[in-house]
């Protein structure tokens, strides 16, 4: 059976992370974002399972564990 992962267009991924294209856009810049990969010289997609897991990696019960997590 053949593994398939979806990849969406980077307007679905930003409206499935609740966040704007443009931030999306600036994450690539500067690292900060979700894994991408690139379709062709002029596009790219987000992979479904890269987006949950980059979501999940940033989840806190509570903003203490926020910060803990940010003092290293």
């Amino acid at each position: 059976m053949e593994n398939s992962v979806a990849i969406l267009a980077p307007a679905d991924a930003a409206r499935l992370l609740g966040v704007s294209l443009r931030s999306l856009e600036r994450w690539r810049v500067t690292g900060d974002g979700p894994p991408y990969v690139r379709l062709g010289l002029r596009r790219i997609g987000y992979p479904t399972t890269e987006l949950t897991r980059w979501a999940a990696a940033r989840t806190f019960p509570h903003r203490a564990a926020e910060i803990a997590r940010a003092a290293g």
